[in-house]
């Protein structure tokens, strides 16, 4: 397959690039600067501006943008940047795909779209939630529409928290537990689900090699677990206690609104993927951490 991917450079998209090569894909990268090597080619959302061949021959376009949800806390101008940097690059993408013919967009989205949906397992049929990162998710993927609407087989990869080496989720818990300070968030009983860098990315290959997938997928774990169960798991792969509690007022302070997200969570399911015969490399929250912690 041609593939071609925008957002490569975020920890997703690097390790997708080089997933998609070894698995003898040809990819192409869309950058927003000038292209500095034979595989990118220029874009520039807010314009609407795609280099002219930047989809030629494409079998499927790949688009992970969009501002990191948990970096920062969620000022009003914070939210609005959240919602562009998704919404305005998915249109223009969208839009690209209906002009060139390409008979596929796989979009990035996340397992917030469900809201704080408790103890309850959610599948790619489950309700939307109604707070900002539910509507967020919403926006998102309708942005998708003009694709759908030329015929592209559109795939909406709602994503669990991607367990990786380094950056994400990890790279904000690792320095904790080192020094002794991890411990679960709030009571512990919201679930978290989460996924593995290698499977996120595997995936995504799978749903795009997969001309019978469409619509909604739940990229998570098969075992979701809640944050007391992964805060344990987490210190057992590190070798390090987390006997610490952070309450919940304490996160609101530090985080506003952004805490109400990490205070509530998603069981989220792999329904799609599971059915499809998808074969995960980590099923479990130990599997995962100790794959991760080993690089």
């Amino acid at each position: 397959m041609h593939v071609v991917v925008a957002g490569s450079s975020g920890l997703i998209g690097t390790s997708l690039v080089v997933g998609l090569r070894q698995a003898g894909h040809d990819v192409v990268r869309l950058v927003r600067r000038l292209p500095q090597a034979p595989d990118e080619r220029g874009w520039d959302p807010e314009t609407g501006q795609l280099d002219a061949d930047a989809l030629d021959g494409a079998d499927a376009v790949v688009n992970l943008c969009g501002a990191g949800i948990g970096d920062k806390r969620w000022t009003p101008e914070r939210k609005r940047l959240l919602v562009h940097s998704r919404v305005r690059p998915t249109q223009v993408l969208a839009e690209a795909v209906a002009a060139k013919g390409v008979p596929v967009l796989a979009n990035g989205s996340a397992v917030g779209f469900y809201g704080d949906s408790g103890p309850k397992p959610v599948t790619e049929t489950s309700a939307p939630g109604t707070d900002f990162l539910a509507d967020l998710c919403r926006q998102w993927e309708a942005a998708t529409g003009a694709a759908a609407r030329a015929g592209a087989r559109v795939v909406l990869l709602r994503s669990g928290l991607v367990l990786a080496p380094s950056g994400g989720l990890l790279g904000q818990l690792r320095p904790l537990f080192s020094l002794l300070l991890g411990g679960r968030l709030g009571d512990g009983s919201q679930y978290f689900p989460w996924i593995s860098l290698d499977d996120e990315v595997a995936a995504i290959r799978f749903v795009l090699e997969r001309p019978e997938v469409s619509g909604p997928v739940n990229l998570t774990g098969p075992a979701p677990v809640t944050n007391a169960e992964f805060t344990r798991a987490l210190g057992e792969a590190l070798g390090r206690p987390a006997p610490w509690i952070v309450p919940g007022f304490a996160l609101r302070i530090v985080l506003g609104e952004l805490a109400d997200q990490i205070l509530g969570g998603q069981r989220a399911v792999p329904t799609v993927l599971e059915a499809q015969g998808f074969t995960f490399q980590h099923p479990s929250i130990g599997a995962a951490l100790a794959a991760a912690v080993s690089e």
